[in-house]
C-alpha cells in the first residue's frame, strides 16, 4: 500500500514517518511545495494546521490531484468544531486527533470496507461527485458554525452533479462509493441525496422535480451542525439526554436556513419535518396525516432506509433486503404506496 504524508511541519511528518514506515511504502512532501501527483497513491495523511489561512490555501490549490486518492485523513484539533468541518470541505474521508496513537492511524489506513461494501463501477466519477458533495456539505456546515450565508448556488451544482452520477451509473455504484470513502455525518447525507435522487428517478419525476428533491435532501440534516461531535460520532447507541439533543436538529436546520431567501418554502419544509410520522409520532412538531408533505414523506423513506445501509465502525452494514423489511413495518408511519414504490429502489436498482 502507497501512503503519501504531507505536512506543514518537518517534526510532524517525521513522527508519522516513524509510525508507518515498517507497514507500508511511504512518499512526504512539505505543504508549502506539496505538488501531490496522486498516482500511485493509495492514501494520504495531512497532518497541517488548519487554523493557519496559508495550509488552507496550499491544499485549496491541490485539491484536483488531492480527490483523485481513494484515502484522504487529515489529522486535526479534534477541540476546534471549525477544523474539522474545514478539512471535510477540503475533502477529507476521515478525520482524526492531530496526534493519533499508531494503532488508530493504522486502523484508519488499513480499513477493509472497500472489500465488504461491493465493487465500485465510476472510479474518478463517481469520487469526484461525492467529494464535490462532501465539500459543498461540510461548506455549510461551516457557514451555520461561523453565521455567514449558505451558498446555494454551490449546492445545487452538488446535488445536480449527484443525480448526474446516478443517473448514469445507478444506485447500488453510488452507495459503494460512498460508504468505501466518506463516513459519518458527511456519509449519511450524501447516502440520503443518493437514494432519494434515485427514488425520484424511479418515479420518473422531471428535472424541475428532481432539483427539489435533491435540494431538499442536501439541506436535510444542516442542524446537526449545532450538535457535538461527541454525540454525532458516538459508537453506539445515545442515551436518553443524548438523543433529546439529537432530536432539536431539524428545528435547528430550520432556524439556521430561514432567513436565506434563497431557499425555498418547501426546502425549508422538509428540513423541518423530515422526522414526522402519519400517525403524529414523529418530531419536532407532531405533525400527522395531510400535513405532511409528499416532497418530505418521500424524503423521510430515504432518510430511514440510508440511515439503516450506512457504514458504521461499529457494526457491519445492513443488507438492502433488511433495511427495507424494516421500512414495510412501518406501514402507518410511512405512507404505504410510497413504500410500494420504493421496493425497486431499495432492492433492485
Amino acid at each position: 500500500m502507497n501512503v503519501h504524508l504531507v505536512g506543514d511541519d518537518i517534526a510532524k511528518l517525521a513522527v508519522l514517518r516513524g509510525m508507518l514506515e515498517e507497514r507500508f511504502s511511504l512518499t512526504s512532501e512539505m505543504l508549502d511545495d506539496a505538488r501531490m501527483s496522486g498516482r500511485g497513491v493509495d492514501a494520504v495523511v495531512v497532518a497541517a494546521d488548519l487554523r493557519n489561512v496559508s495550509n488552507i490555501t496550499a491544499l485549496k490549490e491541490v485539491s484536483d490531484q488531492l480527490s483523485r486518492i481513494p484515502k484522504r485523513i487529515f489529522l486535526t484539533d479534534h477541540k476546534s468544531r471549525l477544523s474539522t468541518v474545514q478539512a471535510y470541505a477540503l475533502g477529507a474521508t476521515s478525520v482524526m486527533s492531530s496526534t493519533p496513537n499508531r494503532n488508530q492511524l493504522l486502523g484508519k489506513l488499513l480499513d477493509l470496507r472497500s472489500s465488504s461494501l461491493g465493487p465500485s463501477i465510476t472510479q474518478d466519477g463517481g469520487r469526484q461527485a461525492a467529494f464535490a458533495g462532501a465539500a459543498c456539505i461540510a461548506s455549510m456546515f461551516g457557514s451555520v458554525l461561523s453565521g455567514s450565508e449558505i451558498d446555494v448556488d454551490e449546492t445545487r451544482r452538488a446535488g445536480r452533479r449527484i443525480a448526474d452520477c446516478i443517473a448514469e451509473n445507478g444506485l447500488a455504484d453510488w452507495l459503494a462509493t460512498v460508504r468505501r470513502h466518506h463516513e459519518g455525518t458527511y456519509q449519511h447525507c450524501l447516502l440520503v441525496t443518493g437514494v432519494t435522487v434515485d427514488f425520484g428517478l424511479s418515479l420518473g419525476v422531471p428535472n424541475s422535480d428532481l432539483e427539489r428533491l435533491y435540494m431538499a435532501a442536501m439541506f436535510h440534516d444542516i442542524g446537526k451542525a449545532k450538535i457535538p461531535l461527541t454525540i454525532l460520532d458516538k459508537p453506539g447507541s445515545l442515551n436518553v439526554q443524548e438523543r433529546t439533543l439529537i432530536e432539536t436538529h431539524p428545528a435547528a436546520g430550520y432556524d439556521a436556513l430561514k432567513a436565506n431567501a434563497a431557499i425555498t418554502a418547501e426546502t425549508l419544509d422538509a428540513v423541518r419535518h423530515h422526522h414526522e410520522y402519519l400517525d403524529g409520532s414523529g418530531y419536532p412538531d407532531g405533525l400527522y396525516g395531510d400535513s405532511i408533505s409528499d416532497l418530505t414523506r418521500i424524503l423521510t423513506i430515504s432518510d430511514i432506509f440510508a440511515a439503516l445501509i450506512e457504514h458504521r465502525s461499529y457494526r457491519p452494514v445492513m443488507p438492502r433486503e433488511k433495511a427495507y423489511e424494516i421500512l414495510e413495518s412501518m406501514e402507518g408511519k410511512l405512507e404505504k404506496p410510497l413504500i410500494g414504490a420504493f421496493r425497486p429502489v431499495a432492492l433492485v436498482r
